[in-house]
């Protein structure tokens, strides 16, 4: 298995067509309809249409031969929301993707052909974010707290963004997302899980993090682990 082919893209340089396109899926087609405010549409519609070529082009195939296949752990597949996939002309696309969206970016990961049980999640953040009144109390463990108040002030800030996006990764790569109580979950040490280097795009102040595991070994060490 190589590594993860990782890519940063800004949503406004993905192309929107004039109507959603039914490529998107059904499930995600009717979730753009039902956004009120049309900046947060546009958003969403970049970032899928920004997976899908993102998809494509690492199978090295024209997208229009890729369906989105969306599939959550509780809800099952056929979703709007969930761990990112695509059928390819009728059977599954043989990939592991993950993607996330912040403030006019899309973070995009992905692995072709992955073995049996690989799980990818990757999650991008805005510095600044999470400065807000009772974040710590409801996103961090204890050690993680101690962890942040030896940090200097000036970087606390950097620090606190780069834990919530590791803990996001860590969430979606498991499948359990926020679901699962995220003051449960240590991102200080964990085996598979590291921060990206973003300095190529220091300017927008943005952190990112990504997580790779594998079902039986996460389900062996925890249990309460969904995994699809």
């Amino acid at each position: 298995m190589g590594n993860p082919v990782l890519e940063l893209r800004k949503l406004s340089d993905v192309p929107l067509p004039a109507i959603i396109p039914a490529e998107l899926g059904e499930p995600a087609r009717q979730r753009a309809l039902h956004f009120a405010n049309p900046a947060a549409r546009d958003g969403f519609v970049a970032g899928r249409i920004a997976l899908q070529q993102f998809a494509a082009s690492l199978l090295d195939v024209d997208s229009i031969r890729l369906t989105p296949d969306y599939r959550c752990p509780q809800c099952g597949p056929g979703q709007d929301h969930g761990r990112p996939g695509f059928m390819l002309d009728g059977g599954p696309a043989p990939l592991a993707l993950s993607a996330s969206r912040a403030s006019g970016w899309v973070l995009l990961a992905g692995v072709v052909h992955p073995p049996q049980g690989f799980l990818l999640g990757v999650d991008l953040e805005v510095v600044g974010a999470t400065d807000f009144a009772g974040f710590n109390d409801v996103a961090l463990t204890e050690q993680e707290k101690e962890f942040l108040g030896a940090i200097p002030g000036a970087q606390q800030s950097r620090q606190r963004a780069s834990l919530w996006a590791r803990k996001e990764a860590w969430l979606k790569m498991t499948g359990e997302g926020l679901r699962r109580n995220p003051t449960d979950v240590d991102v200080l040490e964990r085996d598979g899980l590291s921060d990206l280097d973003l300095s190529a795009h220091d300017e927008m102040d943005l952190v990112g993090a990504i997580a790779t595991g594998w079902t039986g070994a996460l389900q062996a060490a925890d249990p309460r682990t969904t995994t699809g």
